[in-house]
């Protein structure tokens, strides 16, 4: 068989993938905190029908010059297909459990022994005062300030702890030195600090509880998606960098609000026709290379 008809047989299978990156990229375009992915190609091995040769050096002056080699390529494959992790625009909620991240970072989730990361931060309070992802019931992580205590006006300078662990207002959750004052309302502010207001019913105190643990990795891109707006680490992501927002390069946090999919239609919709062009152009080929063979067959007639 004529090596173009396999050659564009690479091409129609490989621009099908594309058209499935783009799909779902265009599934995704209303996702909290989608990250669109992109398909790039790479040629394939070449068939060599003949060497390079060097130019003659014996003589002076020459009297041949060097030739390039001959080679026919046999189609193209999938080079990689890429997560691009530029930020999504902002959308304001006014809710106080919606969070967003400003520039680099993912929130950890912990479900049972899991440790999951995402740049969705739609969260919720459960029953029993656990800050949680919805869809999954996650544990946020955070990290506890260990100083707390009751101070009447002033706050004590909070000491976080070395390791993040769930965020858990808990229902009712009374002050451990002021008698009669109980847990009434919470602050998240943009450090990612989870400030508790307690009152007796004629004053009021407030108290730094928990600060929002980020994670960021040296090859965030390299992630592997497994769902649910989540990513767990790869061979290639690097190690998870934890640490409290605005801190160590991690970004900042905007309280009220999500980040939207970076998806943008007007780009998604050119790579679609791009593509199509690309798939209907190998079909031609293998068209045209059908009828090549009808007459080489037509030929015995």
């Amino acid at each position: 068989m004529m090596r173009s008809m396999y050659s564009a047989v690479t091409g129609l299978r490989n621009h099908q993938t594309a058209m499935d990156v783009i799909g779902n990229n265009i599934a995704n375009v209303n996702t909290i905190g989608y990250k669109r992915s992109r398909t790039s190609f790479a040629t394939m091995l070449s068939q060599t029908l003949s060497g390079a040769s060097a130019p003659d050096r014996l003589n002076t002056p020459p009297t041949f010059g060097g030739t390039n080699p001959i080679q026919v390529g046999l189609g193209m494959s999938i080079a990689s297909i890429d997560r691009i992790m530029n930020q999504g625009a902002s959308q304001n909620t006014g809710k106080a459990t919606d969070l967003m991240i400003q520039d680099d970072g993912f929130f950890s989730v912990r479900l049972g022994s899991d440790i999951f990361y995402t740049r969705t931060g739609n969260f919720d309070f459960d029953r029993d005062g656990n800050l949680v992802e919805p869809a999954t019931g996650g544990l946020v992580q955070g990290f506890a300030n260990s100083a707390f205590q009751g101070t009447g006006v002033a706050i004590v300078p909070p000491a976080w702890g070395a390791s993040p662990g769930p965020i858990n207002l808990s229902v009712g959750m009374a002050h451990p030195t002021e008698a009669g004052f109980t847990l009434s309302g919470f602050t998240i502010d943009k450090k990612g600090v989870v400030t508790g207001i307690y009152g007796d019913g004629t004053q009021s105190i407030t108290e730094q509880l928990f600060t929002v643990a980020l994670t960021n990795f040296a090859n965030p891109g390299g992630l592997m998606s497994v769902g649910n707006n989540f990513y767990t680490q790869s061979n290639n992501s690097g190690i998870p960098q934890v640490g409290k927002p605005g801190e160590d390069g991690l970004g900042t946090i905007i309280p009220g609000a999500l980040e939207m999919s970076n998806v943008e239609l007007a780009q998604e919709f050119t790579d679609m026709i791009v593509t199509q062009r690309g798939f209907q152009a190998n079909s031609r080929v293998i068209t045209v290379s059908d009828s090549l063979l009808q007459e080489l067959i037509d030929l015995k007639r």
